[in-house]
């Protein structure tokens, strides 16, 4: 019998390793389920985001769990909103992400569980640094309105599948995001979603990502 437990609703947890501060956040494992997203925000944003809510929402219908935890301690988040810099310090995030890695894969009821990544604006960056140091431990990373460029030489050493997703109207990051896939040598696409600006505000939008994430982590998050 798995030893697995199951989070039908939304269960708070206290992410500590002994690697890094306590996070906190919010796990839900559908019964069934063969993956668990790790949800990585981006600038200035937490696990309340509603954007990343409803992407989690989508993905636990689809039968795959979902992490969702705040980056920065409630000390970071405070000075975070008069300086800004630590939301842009990728190698901060980058760890914290793995510290949330190596929490879940420690345990028991979660490691039978293929980990994946979800990260939307600099958390997009910040789960391809991650799961470059990862390897083929992370089974898939999905980017929404990311910043795969700030990965910079580590997108060379990204062997996870990875979907990036931009909207077509946020033209910058579209050609950042060009950029950062001609640089990864991984199983890899790239979906210009129409019509949409960069927070997928537009109708329909959101939706269109969060099943196109649903499927990427469906196809890859299956058992070794």
């Amino acid at each position: 019998m798995s030893t697995r437990t199951k989070f039908a609703e939304l269960a708070p947890v206290e992410l500590s390793t002994g690697s890094g501060p306590t996070l906190y956040g919010e796990l839900s494992v559908p019964d069934g389920a063969t993956g668990l997203v790790l949800f990585a925000h981006g600038s200035g944003s937490s696990r309340h985001s509603p954007r990343n809510q409803f992407v989690a929402h989508v993905l636990r219908d689809a039968g795959v769990g979902t992490l969702l935890f705040d980056l920065l301690t409630t000390e970071e988040e405070e000075a975070d909103q008069y300086t800004s810099h630590i939301r842009f310090d990728l190698g901060l995030l980058a760890e914290r992400l793995l510290q949330a890695t190596e929490w879940a894969q420690s345990r028991a009821d979660l490691q039978q569980l293929r980990l994946g990544y979800f990260g939307s604006s600099t958390g997009g960056g910040a789960a391809l640094l991650a799961a470059a140091e990862q390897g083929d431990t992370v089974g898939a990373v999905v980017s929404r309105g990311g910043r795969p460029d700030l990965a910079g030489e580590s997108l060379r050493h990204v062997v996870t599948p990875t979907l990036l997703i931009v909207g077509e109207l946020d033209e910058p990051v579209v050609r950042l995001n060009e950029e950062a896939y001609d640089w990864m040598a991984c199983e890899k696409e790239l979906v210009i979603v129409p019509g949409a600006t960069h927070l997928f505000e537009e109708p329909g939008a959101l939706d269109h990502v969060a099943r196109l994430a649903a499927h990427w982590f469906q196809e890859h998050l299956q058992p070794l």
